[in-house]
């Protein structure tokens, strides 16, 4: 498997398989360079590649890796008044799942505190939105962003898509299966250290409004990302925060039930 990645934002911009077939999703008018503020300012910047990164841990595999460095700049400062040190790892695992590892540390000088929310902008492609579904948040707590972040409870057995949607689910597990019933295909997606999850799709009418993103390209993309969202995290000086999100696509016939041994054992 492949994988391209952006120095602006920090960004990996695609994920193909051992067929050459694409596994995220980019719009066909996303600009490589442009403000995107709104997903915070790391996200308007161009990091650097660390040419002498740490090892791996001796319980992690990679095919191949790359670390990607930001710090601090003047310009970042009258944004937000802090030092850090913000690395990401992007690796490919010996059977090519894409894991993405994060850490923040707070550099200040000043002995200052700093607090900051944290979530990996993960658009999978995706056959016919009408045909996927979500497991793995069901019974689950989430705000509702379209109702004003009002909070509820889930009630459905997995997540499908009718019209738009934009929740964040609290507390989540560490497992989240998206399953892409036309291409037969699961990604399973891993994570640690990010509580929550972001489930996202605009639909048609906010996809006609915004400028960079297709007006039928909803119907390809979904986004599902681990985040930090209901409780921040703070870090004082010296103390760093480590994230990780990994994904693996495998064939649907993967069974969705292993997010939950407990299932099996009360259907055996």
């Amino acid at each position: 498997m492949l994988h391209n990645v952006y120095l602006y934002g920090g960004q990996v911009t695609s994920w193909k398989n051992a067929h050459g077939e694409e596994l995220l999703f980019v719009s066909s008018k996303l600009k490589s360079t442009g403000s995107l503020e709104q997903y915070g300012f790391a996200r308007n910047r161009i990091w650097s590649i660390d040419l002498d990164p740490p090892p791996s841990p001796s319980d992690i595999s990679h095919k191949a890796f790359v670390d990607l460095i930001l710090t601090h700049s003047e310009e970042d400062m009258k944004i937000w008044p802090h030092r850090y040190d913000c690395r990401l790892r992007v690796a490919l695992g010996p059977t090519g799942d894409l894991m993405l590892t994060s850490r923040i540390r707070n550099t200040n000088t000043d002995g200052k505190s700093f607090t900051f929310r944290f979530a990996y902008q993960t658009y999978f492609f995706v056959t016919d939105i009408s045909e996927v579904r979500v497991e793995g948040l069901e019974t689950l707590d989430y705000l509702d962003n379209l109702k004003n972040g009002e909070r509820f409870t889930e009630q459905e057995d997995a997540i499908t898509f009718e019209s738009e949607v934009d929740k964040v689910y609290l507390s989540t597990p560490t497992k989240i299966a998206i399953l892409d019933h036309e291409r037969k295909r699961t990604f399973e997606l891993r994570k640690d250290g990010l509580p929550d999850a972001v489930v996202w799709n605009p639909w048609d009418k906010k996809a006609k409004s915004m400028a960079d993103f297709g007006d039928n390209e909803y119907m390809h993309m979904l986004c599902v990302e681990a985040a930090c969202v209901e409780e921040p995290i703070t870090l004082k000086p010296g103390e760093e925060w480590k994230g990780r999100q990994e994904i693996s696509a495998v064939p649907s016939s993967y069974c969705s039930e292993q997010l939950d041994p407990l299932r099996l054992l009360l259907r055996g």
